[in-house]
């Protein structure tokens, strides 16, 4: 116990040092989760009329967050699986910061649905076993279920493996391989789910469909590798220890992969909907050519469209892609794209129009805005910490026989 305590303490010590530039990077975010805790609390004073949600559209900003952020969680199975099952050293060495990443990206899930809940002390029913979920029956409950088993996952598995290498020991195998496995194919349950919960809404076609979970996982498996590239970069810049390339080489590989077969998908439910050209095509008419004088999303979209096709063609063209500036400029695209198309691209058209008819068009007010700002930047002041405990210990600054010296 006593040592565990030394833990936390050293941890504690180590993360409030660090250079001007960390200071800063801390500083603008804790600026930004300011003001979006502003925002949140002008929020639970007037309640959601502060925001543009309504009748008709019930879902915005916070839940397209969440619904891309739970497919930032699930990619880093494609660390777990070469890391642990194969035993690739390589992936080994950075394994860490993918489970930190998804840890970060589960717990800002977490509090958009907060958010989106109106008052916060709903919450509770988030929790199994405490509130109520209607389990088994509903699919929400399900969602709740598989994304608080995956928090609790990830809190173990990094958790535990960053504790043993601070003190100098051997992992017990018992104690992490089995939830290892586990979390494999809870990464996958995570954000299948969540597609399941979506599909579900018979009322909703434009959400309707047999290929949304196979959409969900493709497009996460290479928003997930995108930021990860980019995360890696980071780190690169700012430790000793640096990432062997056959890890972005690996990873670059992954969305040559996934984000054509995305595209693919996509360009599947268009087609579908626009040739056979049903009252069904009225919302994917609006999200690419607006409907009835209506039609904020479409520059989004279509920007998604040009990101996501660029991006494409240069993971899948070697020589662009082994360029460490073309490689990073590309996944920024990829991650950016996909966030549109599967955020706002996603729930704003599927309550266009609503079951009665009417189209009221939905933008986020800039409550919602600052308040998602906010919960980023929560996000990003996590991971930043977590990395920066994890590169420590990796580096071997931070550990149980050097910790008196920090």
């Amino acid at each position: 116990m006593k040592t565990y305590l030394r833990y936390w303490i050293d941890m504690i010590v180590y993360v409030v040092r660090g250079s001007g530039f960390f200071y800063a990077w801390v500083f603008l975010l804790l600026l930004i989760m300011t003001n979006g805790m502003m925002a949140y609390a002008r929020q639970l004073e007037n309640g959601l009329i502060t925001s543009n949600l309504s009748d008709q559209v019930s879902w915005g900003a916070y839940i397209a967050n969440f619904t891309f952020l739970v497919g930032v969680a699930a990619a880093a199975v494609l660390l777990v699986v070469p890391a642990y099952l194969y035993k690739r050293e390589d992936i080994k060495k950075v394994v860490l910061f993918g489970e930190l990443l998804a840890l970060s990206a589960i717990i800002m899930c977490l509090l958009f649905v907060t958010v989106d809940l109106g008052q916060p002390q709903r919450f509770i029913h988030l929790l199994p076993l405490v509130g109520k979920i209607n389990f088994p029956h509903s699919i929400l409950a399900w969602d709740v279920l598989v994304l608080n088993g995956y928090l609790l996952l990830n809190l173990h598995i990094p958790g535990y493996l960053l504790y043993k290498k601070y003190l100098g020991e051997k992992p017990n195998r018992k104690y992490y391989m089995p939830f290892v496995y586990l979390s494999i194919a809870w990464a996958v349950s995570i954000h299948t789910v969540t597609a399941f919960l979506f599909s579900g809404f018979a009322g909703r076609p434009f959400w309707n469909s047999a290929v949304l979970a196979p959409r969900f996982l493709i497009s996460a498996f290479a928003a997930g590798p995108a930021l990860l590239i980019i995360v890696l970069a980071v780190k690169d810049r700012f430790s000793t220890i640096k990432t062997d390339s056959s890890v972005t080489g690996y990873l670059s590989h992954i969305i040559a992969y996934t984000l054509p077969a995305n595209i693919f998908l996509f360009a599947c439910e268009i087609f579908t909907e626009l040739y056979s050209d049903t009252t069904h095509a009225i919302s994917v008419k609006y999200l690419f050519m607006g409907l009835g004088g209506h039609g904020m999303i479409i520059p989004y979209i279509w920007s998604a469209v040009i990101f996501n096709l660029t991006a494409a063609l240069i993971f899948m063209t070697p020589s662009m892609r082994k360029k460490r500036s073309m490689l990073i400029f590309a996944s920024a695209l990829c991650f950016v794209g996909i966030w549109i198309e599967k955020g706002m691209g996603l729930i704003v058209p599927g309550f266009l129009p609503t079951p009665l008819g009417d189209l009221v068009e939905y933008t986020p007010s800039m409550t919602e805005i600052s308040v998602c700002a906010g919960i980023w930047a929560i996000g990003g002041l996590l991971f930043t910490l977590f990395a920066k405990v994890a590169n420590g210990i990796d580096e071997g600054q931070l550990t149980y026989n050097t910790s008196r010296t920090l």
